[in-house]
C-alpha cells in the first residue's frame, strides 16, 4: 500500500497537486502545466494519486497507472463537501485528500478505452436526436403561425411539413429556410441510424451484450449503454444498490419507527435510467398484449391495473435493473418463466 498521497486537480492546461504524507497534512504544493504533469509523477515513487471523476480523468487514471501509480476517482459532489473556503485549484486538491479518508465514499472505477469509447457512441446519438427534436420543434411553431398543425409524433413531421411547403402555405421567403431546416431534420435522422448500426454492430462481440439483451425490455442501445457507463457490475453487492446507483429506487424520509417511502431518487446516470424506464414500457406493453407473459410481465401488468400504468412502468424498470445484475454477475441469458396462474402480487 502506497504511504504517500497525491491529491490533483485535473484542468486543461494548468494543474494543481497536493502531496501529503502524513494524513491530514500538505507537505508539497505543485502547479504543473500539461506538459510537466507527466514528468513529475514519472519521477515520483508508486503513490497513491486520487483525482475527481470529471473531464479527462479517465485518461489520465490509465496514464498515471501505467506509470506505477495507484488511482482513485472520486465523485466530484462528494468531494465538494471537504472543500473550505472559496473553490480555488489549491482548495480542490486539499479536499480530495480530506475527502479520500471517508472510506463511505463510492470510489468511480477507472473506464478502459473501448468504454469511454463506446459510450462517446451513446453521447454522440444522443445529442443528433436532441438536436433534431429541437429543430422539429422549431419547425411545428413557425407552421402553426400560419394554421398548419402537425400531429404527435416525429414520424409526422417531415411528410407534413413538405406537404404544407408545397401547397404554398407560407410566404416565399419562408419556404427555403423551413426546407433546409427539414433537411437537417432528415439528416440528423439518418446519423442516429448510422451510430445505433454501428453499436449492434459492436454488440455482437460482446458476450455481457448478449447475456442483457436477453432480459425483457432490454435492447441493443440499453445493452451497450450499460457496458459503457457502469463498468465493473461486481463493485455492486447486490441488484438493490445497482438500481439504487441508477436512481430507481424510492427516497426515503424515516424516523424512528416510521418508514416514508416516496418517488424514485433519480440519482446517477439519468440516461441509462431513461433507456430502462422506456425499456420497461415496451415490456409492459409486450405483457398487454400477449396472451400468456413470462412471470415478470405479468406481474407489471397486475400492477398497471391497480396502480397505474407511469408508476408500473417505473416499477418495472427497477426489477429490469436488478435482473440485468444478475445476469451480467451470473454471466448467463435470463431465464423466462411463464406463469400459468393469475396475475402475481406485488
Amino acid at each position: 500500500m502506497p504511504s504517500m498521497q497525491i491529491g490533483v486537480d485535473l484542468a486543461k492546461t494548468i494543474f494543481e497537486v497536493a502531496v501529503s504524507r502524513v494524513p491530514g497534512q500538505v507537505a508539497e504544493r505543485h502547479r504543473l502545466s500539461r506538459a510537466r504533469f507527466p514528468r513529475f509523477f514519472a519521477a515520483q515513487p508508486p503513490a497513491d494519486v486520487l483525482l475527481e471523476a470529471c473531464g479527462s480523468a479517465h485518461y489520465w487514471g490509465r496514464t498515471l497507472q501505467a506509470l506505477g501509480h495507484r488511482v482513485t476517482l472520486l465523485p466530484a459532489a462528494a468531494v465538494a463537501r471537504y472543500r473550505g473556503g472559496n473553490k480555488t485549484d489549491r482548495a480542490d486538491a486539499t479536499a480530495l485528500l480530506e475527502a479520500a479518508r471517508n472510506a463511505d465514499i463510492a470510489r468511480v472505477p477507472i473506464k478502459s478505452v473501448e468504454q469511454q469509447a463506446l459510450g462517446a457512441l451513446h453521447r454522440l446519438r444522443q445529442g443528433y436526436l436532441q438536436t433534431r427534436t429541437a429543430r422539429i420543434n422549431a419547425v411545428r411553431g413557425h407552421l402553426r403561425e400560419f394554421g398548419v398543425v402537425i400531429p404527435m409524433g416525429a414520424s409526422h413531421v417531415l411528410p407534413r411539413a413538405r406537404a404544407a411547403l408545397a401547397e404554398e402555405v407560407v410566404p416565399v421567403w419562408l419556404r427555403l429556410p423551413l426546407e433546409e431546416a427539414l433537411a437537417e431534420i432528415g439528416a440528423l435522422e439518418a446519423k442516429a441510424r448510422a451510430l445505433q448500426a454501428e453499436l449492434a454492430a459492436l454488440a455482437r462481440h460482446l458476450p455481457a451484450a448478449a447475456w442483457l439483451q436477453s432480459v425483457p425490455g432490454i435492447g441493443i442501445l440499453t445493452a451497450t449503454a450499460l457496458l459503457a457507463f457502469v463498468g465493473d457490475i461486481r463493485r455492486f453487492r447486490s441488484g438493490r444498490d445497482f438500481a439504487a446507483y441508477l436512481g430507481l429506487t424510492p427516497r426515503e424520509h424515516s424516523s424512528g419507527a416510521v418508514r416514508r417511502l416516496g418517488r424514485i431518487t433519480k440519482r446517477g446516470d439519468s440516461y441509462l435510467r431513461m433507456l430502462l424506464i422506456h425499456g420497461a414500457r415496451s415490456a409492459l406493453r409486450a405483457g398487454q398484449l400477449t396472451a400468456q407473459p413470462d412471470d415478470l410481465r405479468t406481474w407489471a401488468v397486475g400492477l398497471a391495473r391497480r396502480k397505474g400504468y407511469n408508476v408500473a412502468a417505473v416499477a418495472l424498470a427497477n426489477k429490469l435493473a436488478r435482473v440485468c445484475w444478475r445476469v451480467w454477475t451470473d454471466q448467463r441469458p435470463f431465464e423466462r418463466r411463464r406463469c400459468a396462474g393469475e396475475v402475481i402480487p406485488s
